[in-house]
Formats: C-alpha cells, sequence, structure tokens
C-alpha cells in the first residue's frame, strides 16, 4: 500500500489563526502512524486536511505517486472512521457498510459481496440487518470499521475512534485494531490524545504543539529520548520529573541534592556549572531507606501494581514509584535512588535534550 508525502503543509483558517505551519511528515507505507498531541495542536486539522474535508492554504500531499492536494475527498482513496462513527440511525449494518460504495457507483451484486466480506471479517456476520441504535458501541465501532474496510482504500485514516468506548472495550478495540491493520497491510494514520494508545498500536508516532511537529519517531524512541522538554512533559502515563539544577562534579546539583547521572563519552558535553533540567521517570526513581537524597512522602497514589509516591524536598517535588505492598505513608522520612543511566539532561535556555544517559 502506498505511504504519504506530506511538504511544506500550512494551513491558516480565516482571522489568520494557523494550525498546521509548514508540515514536512513522511509516513510509510504499511505503516501504523499516530498523531499524538493536546487539544489544539493541530493533529485533527491534519488528518482532515489529508482526507480533503480541509484544504491547505499551502504545500503538497502525495499518496504514493498521486499528488491528492487539490482532489476532493471521493477521489483520494482514503476511508476514515470518525470519533461518533457517523452511521446512519435508519440504514441497516449492511446498508452502513456499503453506502460508500453505492456512492462510487459500484454495482449492486458487488457491493453486496464486498459488504458481507466485510462484515464478515469484523464478525458482524449476525447483525447485518439491524440498525446502530440496537448496537452496543463495540458494534458500532466494528461497523464503521467493516464500512471502511469495503472501500478498499489506500489510506485509513482514525479520528480518536477508541474514545466513546470504556476502559475494557478500548483495551480490546485496540488489540483488535491493530491486528485488522497488520492483516490489511494498509497505511494508516491515528489521530489521538490518549498516550497509552499511540504508545500501544503505532509503528512510528509524532508529537504536534500549536501546529508543529516537535517529534518524529518510534514510541521507544520518543519514551526514552524525547528531544524536547515538551515531548518529555507529554510521553509517559505518570509525567517525567525535570528538575532545574547545574552541572557539578558527580552529578546535577538540584538545590542542594546531588543527582547522579553517567558521563558521556563526548569531552565539554556537560561542563561544570551548565545549567540543566535534569530528567527521569518516576519509574527509574527507586524509593527506600538506602539513597543519599531524602526526602517527606507528600502523597502516594495507587496505580495498580506500584504506587507512585511523591516526595517533598524542601523546595522541589520529585516523584517515584514503589512495589504494592512496600508503599510509605504520608509524611514518612524516605530516600530516592534514580537510575543514573536513565537520566535525560536538556539545555535550561533551549529546552533541547543534551543528554541521554544509556539506552533503552
Amino acid at each position: 500500500m502506498p505511504g504519504i508525502d506530506i511538504n511544506d503543509l500550512t494551513k491558516v483558517y480565516p482571522g489568520g489563526v494557523t494550525a498546521l505551519d509548514a508540515l514536512e511528515l513522511t509516513i510509510n507505507d504499511g505503516e501504523f502512524f499516530a498523531l499524538l498531541g493536546p487539544s489544539g495542536c493541530g493533529k485533527t486539522t491534519l488528518l482532515r486536511t489529508i482526507a480533503g474535508l480541509e484544504s491547505a492554504t499551502a504545500g503538497t500531499l502525495r499518496i504514493g505517486t498521486r499528488d491528492i492536494t487539490d482532489l476532493s475527498p471521493g477521489d483520494r482513496h482514503v476511508a476514515m472512521v470518525f470519533q461518533d462513527y457517523a452511521l446512519y440511525p435508519h440504514m441497516t449494518v449492511r446498508d452502513n457498510i456499503a453506502y460508500p460504495l453505492r456512492i462510487k457507483k459500484v454495482g449492486r451484486a458487488e457491493r453486496s459481496q464486498r459488504a458481507e466480506a466485510a462484515g464478515d471479517s469484523l464478525s458482524l456476520g449476525g447483525l447485518m440487518d439491524r440498525r446502530p441504535g440496537q448496537l452496543s458501541g463495540g458494534q458500532q465501532q466494528r461497523v464503521a470499521l467493516a464500512r471502511a474496510v469495503a472501500t478498499r482504500p489506500d489510506v485509513f485514516l482514525f479520528d480518536e475512534p477508541l474514545s466513546n468506548l470504556d476502559a475494557r472495550l478500548r483495551l480490546e478495540a485496540r488489540t483488535f485494531l491493530k491486528k485488522l491493520q497488520r492483516e490489511l497491510a494498509t497505511t494508516a494514520v491515528f489521530v489521538t490524545h490518549d498516550q497509552s494508545e499511540a504508545l500501544a498500536l503505532a509503528d512510528r508516532m509524532a508529537v504536534m504543539e500549536s501546529g508543529v511537529i516537535r517529534q518524529v519517531g518510534t514510541p521507544s524512541e520518543l519514551f526514552h529520548h524525547p528531544a524536547n522538554l515538551f515531548v518529555a512533559g507529554f510521553i509517559g502515563s505518570t509525567p517525567m520529573n525535570l528538575l532545574p539544577g547545574v552541572v557539578v562534579d558527580g552529578g546535577v546539583d538540584v538545590d542542594g541534592a546531588v543527582f547522579p547521572i553517567v558521563e558521556g563519552p563526548e569531552p565539554g558535553r556537560l561542563e561544570r556549572g551548565r545549567e540543566v533540567y535534569y530528567g527521569i521517570r518516576p519509574e527509574y526513581v527507586a524509593i527506600d531507606h538506602t539513597g543519599s537524597i531524602g526526602g517527606t512522602v507528600v502523597i502516594t497514589e495507587n496505580l495498580g501494581t506500584s504506587y507512585l509516591v511523591t516526595v517533598d524536598l524542601g523546595s522541589t517535588q520529585v516523584r517515584g514509584t514503589v512495589e504494592e505492598g512496600f508503599e510509605p505513608a504520608q509524611g514518612d522520612t524516605v530516600a530516592l535512588t534514580p537510575t543514573a543511566r536513565r537520566v535525560l539532561l536538556f539545555d535550561r535556555a533551549e529546552g533541547t535534550l543534551i543528554g541521554s544517559e544509556g539506552a533503552p
């Protein structure tokens, strides 16, 4: 299946609001690609522009060798699954699946065959004569997916299709969606604000902020090696600790406490006196009574199999984790032991990554 090439893509709304700012992005053939970012970052605008539901102010879009920049949505060979599924309530499941084929003037016999095949592939065989109001949320989602599959598109576009499902169904649907995309080997672009969805589903992902792509990479690359403070603070189920400090002998001084680092091979990279942010994820901060950095427990939060513990060091707070059954009580005095090889250092002025202490 063809990939997508986006060159200098800009979208400016009336009034001068720039939603997409000269984006450059390549999505590979057969790739499951996620667009991730906070509300208003431009990810849905980008998806709708690929679909042709929004027109580009400048720049070009290509799917494979075809320039689709000025094509109508029906001529782009893409299929979009919306957040609310956009099913027709007066139509049966069968007719909902076949409707895009009818618009494309596909013959009745072929429409029926492709609708049945798509329904069977998504386990809808016994529901084809029902209407959307007679279906659960998960079943409605599968109808929307079947409708997209039946059109045999070059690209699938997913606009937060899991957000209306409860937690259990969302996990099941996530697994199913990944399996379906793998079986069809069709390029897919998935918009979400849910980091866990993006990390679980994507082959690669882009983190967006204010119409700009801040970083592109695999989930592992973005989790372990965020390029800047925005990505570091956005990625991860628990926020990364980002502590302002100064490089000293043996580590980074954070208000009098020296946090450990691993010196890299590049001489001068961490010159003494350099102002940095010391970044480390709570998962890599052990909390016990043996470390050299002491503080007082402010709060513990149950994560299921572990606890997130916030520790007050006097002028700053640090989060770490402990296994279930070993959680301290509020007010306890504890010690922190950061895993030095997991430390990320960011330049204080530029906000960019200057040191990644160890590989994932």
